[in-house]
């Protein structure tokens, strides 16, 4: 693990990050949003609920943040808290750049983010991101590569990257898509002078999506830090909307159907950080109970068999509704 400070740490949610898509910015797709985040939307709410996700989190243990550039205004709410928390020095930030958020504070915007992997534009986001994170900014990833993105090819984009790196600030890439597995074996193959650039990968891994999982195996036996994004499928994987066999399972367990959706990711030997996208402190604090979940062989394979093929699950994902 390229971060001394998880891999260091003691606590069991330090395994558990928080990520702040859900809270950075008013509209984004997971379920429950009207009752998790009502209609007060403002900066200044969701700043003081990021701060409020942000203290419960590290008071719990938590030591890595997930932000990015898309995420509204997600790196500017944990730069005010660090910056008002001299004192913690012992976590990890992460954000990621290639994605420009579009949609001006608004949940109705016809299009809420763009998507551009050109140097150009990892030159100008990064200079964004230095401007408010500064030395804090541990973690800068590509966001959502998939196959045919020209960071993969970009051998100047690589050379600017690897300069950041051997600067001290650590680089990888995250996914997304039905075909996962094969962006992130193509990143594992782009090299600088002979050596792998990427550190670290962060890709959508849930109950109902593991089409990544032995890509992501070969990522972690290649020394790469696995991150797990979307554990909980955009809301799919909470009740009141998880299937039955994951409500029955968890009823078995008397923790919510979170915890034990979030406790099958842990469970597994590539995952270095799992993230918790909660936008309430109940529901951070539901989440980090994954770290305690016990799950016997028969609830394994009566969870086995929510699997979805990854083209049926990115296609329902793209259709859930920015909210």
């Amino acid at each position: 693990m390229p971060f001394a400070r998880l891999a260091t740490a003691t606590t069991p949610t330090c395994h558990i990050g928080l990520g702040l898509a859900a809270v950075g910015r008013p509209g984004y797709i997971n379920l429950g949003r009207d009752a998790d985040l009502g209609d007060n939307r403002s900066v200044d709410r969701l700043r003081t609920r990021t701060h409020e996700l942000l203290d419960a989190a590290y008071a719990q243990g938590v030591r890595y943040f997930d932000a990015a550039r898309s995420y509204g205004r997600s790196e500017e709410f944990l730069a005010d808290w660090l910056n008002a928390r001299p004192d913690v020095d012992d976590i990890v930030v992460g954000s990621k750049w290639g994605y420009t958020y579009t949609a001006a504070w608004s949940t109705d915007a016809e299009q809420h983010e763009v998507k551009d992997h050109t140097l150009a534009t990892y030159e100008r986001q990064r200079a964004e991101s230095d401007a408010i994170l500064g030395d804090r900014l541990d973690l800068y990833q590509i966001h959502s590569v998939t196959p045919d993105s020209p960071a993969l090819t970009d051998k100047e984009l690589h050379a600017r990257l690897a300069e950041a790196a051997a600067q001290g600030l650590t680089v990888g890439f995250s996914t997304s898509g039905p075909a996962q597995a094969d962006a992130i074996r193509a990143a594992l193959a782009v090299t600088v002078d002979g050596e792998p650039l990427f550190r670290t990968v962060q890709s959508t891994y849930n109950a109902l999506e593991t089409s990544a999982a032995p890509a992501l195996a070969e990522a972690h036996a290649a020394g790469l830090t696995v991150i797990v994004k979307e554990a909980m499928a955009n809301g799919r994987l909470a009740a009141p909307h998880a299937p039955d066999a994951l409500k029955a399972v968890a009823e078995e367990t008397s923790l919510g159907c979170d915890a034990v959706a979030l406790a099958l990711v842990l469970r597994q030997p590539w995952a270095g950080v799992v993230l918790s996208g909660a936008a309430t402190a109940n529901q951070l604090a539901s989440n980090l109970h994954a770290a305690v979940v016990d799950l016997d062989d028969d609830q394994l394979g009566r969870l086995a068999a929510l699997v979805e093929g990854p083209q049926a699950y990115w296609e329902k994902r793209g259709q859930l509704p920015w909210h």
